[in-house]
Order: C-alpha cells, then sequence, then structure tokens
C-alpha cells in the first residue's frame, strides 16, 4: 500500500453552500496525466464519536428521529466533538445528554471513517463502562428513548429494520470483538 502517487490538486472551488455543509469541486491530475474533477464536502476538521455503553448485562441505545430516512432509528449514542475536547471528553457529555449517565471507565475502540470519497470526517468508537446517573442538556429537540438491549444477543440488532445504518452495525461487530478479547482474556 502507498506505491501510488497522490494526484495533484490543481484547484479547490466552492460549488454550493447550506447551513451544514459546503460542497468544493476539486480539480486533480493523477500521475498517469489523466484529470478529473471530484466533488466532496469541505474538510472542517471536527470528528465524532459513537457511545458504546456497557451497563451491566446491557448495552444501552437510542432511538432518534433520522430526517434522511423519514423514520425514527435506533442506534448508539453519538454526536460531534465540540473544539477543545478530547474523544473521550465528548463521549461523556454526550452521553450525559443523550442517555442520562456517565462513565467511569471510557475507552477508544476505533476511529473509522465513512465514505472518505466525499467525506473527511472520522467517527471515534467508544467504549463506556461503570455508568453512573448524571444528565447534561443536550441539543435534542425531543426527549430520546433510551433503550437497553442485552449483550449476550448483540447480533439479534441485525434483525431490526430500525438499526440499518452502517456505523452502528460496524460498531455492533466492534463491540461484539472486544466483550469477546475482555471474557477470554486476550489481548
Amino acid at each position: 500500500m502507498g506505491s501510488l502517487k497522490k494526484p495533484e490538486i490543481l484547484n479547490v472551488s466552492e460549488v454550493a453552500r447550506s447551513r451544514l455543509f459546503t460542497i468544493q469541486e476539486v480539480s486533480l491530475e493523477f500521475s498517469n496525466g489523466e484529470r478529473r474533477v471530484y466533488e466532496r464536502m469541505k474538510p472542517n476538521g471536527r470528528e465524532a464519536v459513537m457511545i458504546l455503553a456497557l451497563d451491566g448485562d446491557s448495552v444501552l441505545l437510542i432511538e432518534e428521529y433520522a430526517v434522511g430516512l423519514e423514520s425514527y432509528e435506533l442506534g448508539f449514542p453519538k454526536g460531534l466533538i465540540d473544539p477543545g475536547e478530547t474523544p473521550l471528553q465528548a463521549a461523556q457529555r454526550e452521553l450525559k445528554e443523550e442517555v442520562g449517565f456517565g462513565a467511569g471507565k471510557t475507552e477508544l475502540l476505533a476511529s473509522l471513517t465513512m465514505a472518505p470519497s466525499y467525506f473527511s470526517s472520522r467517527m471515534n468508537m467508544i467504549v463506556a463502562q461503570d455508568l453512573y446517573p448524571e444528565k447534561l442538556a443536550g441539543d435534542e429537540p425531543e426527549p430520546l428513548v433510551v433503550h437497553r438491549w442485552p449483550v449476550d444477543d448483540l447480533l439479534a440488532l441485525l434483525d431490526k429494520e430500525q438499526f440499518s445504518e452502517a456505523r452502528n452495525i460496524s460498531a455492533l461487530f466492534l463491540l461484539r470483538e472486544w466483550l469477546l478479547k475482555q471474557s477470554t482474556g486476550a489481548e
């Protein structure tokens, strides 16, 4: 890997902007002389966290409205990392805002990209344990419904129509592997 020469960026220009997104057009020249124009979301340097909160023999999920699908979806709590926060600090804050718990122990499980042809951001998967009640006001327009799902039946989530987002499914498998390593003492 890494034997290819990165294309030269000839020009970057803004082609559209909304309240949340800026779309850029990126003109490239590849090492073989081919030129192409790509579009991407303007990189903003902000990352996000997804929290895999373990409470006894359950993992905590939230039910939240997803306007893209125009339905309520089931998934792990998540949110943007605020400027100056570490991923673990952001995980604590989001957990308190969305689920009403803090965590005595947090651990970065993985950092994943999503559609890297279009987005530069990362989603940091954080395992949270030793939960204790603590609530912070969040920015959600309505209270989120919290669900407890048994950790010994994680794969049954794949049968739930409301649990279909790729990042949640990735987190599910990462969590399952992490739990397996914890139970066997493997590193």
